[in-house]
């Protein structure tokens, strides 16, 4: 970190970022109507951009490989809500968000809803925290029992 306390410019990418990057990537793919591991594929090492993390690759290719199952988890448990009706945005954070709950090994439960979302507070509606925050939590309480049959 700098003395500004923001990350220095070349330096390690940490999570939470490499989590807005994913998200950012699987939104652009949606808008595009694109595979997201394609349009990552062409930005990563690219000179132009800024760094992609490992984590962020983890996280694209993860959710791409998990599409289905996730978005079955997300129109059972985001009450009255279909994915086509829910904003991009919280769309692309909800699948990361599941995907880091019952995929992500190394991220305790907590950690994914919190980081989730901060990161819909950041890029998305006033309303979308709450909203990340009802879905995660649902699918959260049966995480251990998914994640055995998943």
């Amino acid at each position: 970190m700098s003395s500004t306390g923001s990350p220095k410019r070349g330096g390690p990418i940490g999570r939470r970022a490499s989590r807005k990057r994913a998200v950012e990537m699987l939104y652009e793919a949606a808008q595009r109507d694109s595979d997201a591991v394609t349009l990552l594929a062409g930005r990563v090492g690219s000179t132009d951009v800024d760094p992609i993390s490992d984590y962020t690759v983890s996280l694209v290719e993860g959710v791409t490989t998990r599409r289905e199952q996730i978005d079955e988890l997300l129109a059972e448990h985001a009450q009255g809500w279909s994915l086509d009706r829910m904003p991009p945005v919280d769309l692309a954070v909800l699948r990361v968000g599941v995907y880091e709950l019952l995929w992500a090994a190394d991220v305790p439960d907590p950690v994914a809803i919190d980081e989730a979302v901060g990161i819909a507070k950041e890029l998305s509606t006033d309303d979308s925290p709450r909203f990340v925050n009802g879905v995660l939590g649902r699918i959260g309480t049966i995480a251990d029992r998914l994640r055995a049959v998943l």
